[in-house]
């Protein structure tokens, strides 16, 4: 008996579904991700809505303390970030591997990028001695950006393993299923993204 076990639908459609294996699992894993996140908005409209005049003057001094302008940039960045994601998996799709690994890298580091900021932003909360117990308010704030920022992780962790041995070096022996891994990673980071542009008006600008 061989050691090697096919696997069926790994690379071509599945004849119920239409979409490989590694695609049909990563829709059902972003549709969990779409209720966990739901989940937490729905949590903060109604914790905003229910706050007492007390605390909505806290929620609004805290509030008032997010740094528009860095939230801004780090936007930009991840928007640039999801440009060079499509345009890795773009070339990889032409065969140009080189051009591949060029992109994918430029995502990896837009993502640094975006945690450097989102850093520099955390610390300037901890120096004024704004923490999640501070007020309603900033404990959803730390909880979903956090989460969040772990997502940025994960997927750069996924990135890493595709750029460099032994994740790259599938693309020698199943080109196929390779390029078809690199757009999976590439819808988890478009929702990652998305989340991100929600983020953004809520949390800063409303």
């Amino acid at each position: 008996m061989s050691a090697d076990i096919e696997i069926p639908y790994m690379v071509k459609p599945r004849p119920d579904t239409g979409l490989s294996n590694a695609k049909l699992g990563i829709w059902l894993f972003l549709a969990s991700e779409v209720m966990l996140f739901g989940a937490l908005f729905s949590s903060y409209i109604l914790l905003r809505v229910g706050a007492g005049v007390e605390e909505w003057a806290l929620w609004q001094e805290h509030a008032n303390q997010l740094s528009v302008p860095m939230a801004f940039i780090n936007t930009l960045v991840l928007i640039a970030s999801s440009y060079t994601m499509v345009m890795s998996w773009a070339e990889l799709a032409l065969k140009n591997t080189k051009k591949h690994k060029m992109f994918l890298a430029a995502t990896f580091a837009l993502s640094c990028v975006f945690l450097v900021i989102k850093a520099f932003e955390y610390s300037g909360k901890f120096s004024h001695h704004l923490y999640p117990s501070s007020s309603t308010f900033l404990a959803i704030y730390f909880t979903i950006t956090g989460l969040h920022g772990l997502h940025i992780i994960g997927g750069m962790v996924v990135m890493a393993y595709f750029l460099l041995p032994p994740g790259a070096t599938m693309y020698k022996t199943e080109p196929e299923r390779f390029t078809g891994r690199i757009e999976v990673l590439g819808l988890y980071w478009h929702f990652v993204d998305l989340v991100w542009i929600f983020l953004f008006p809520v949390l800063y600008l409303l």
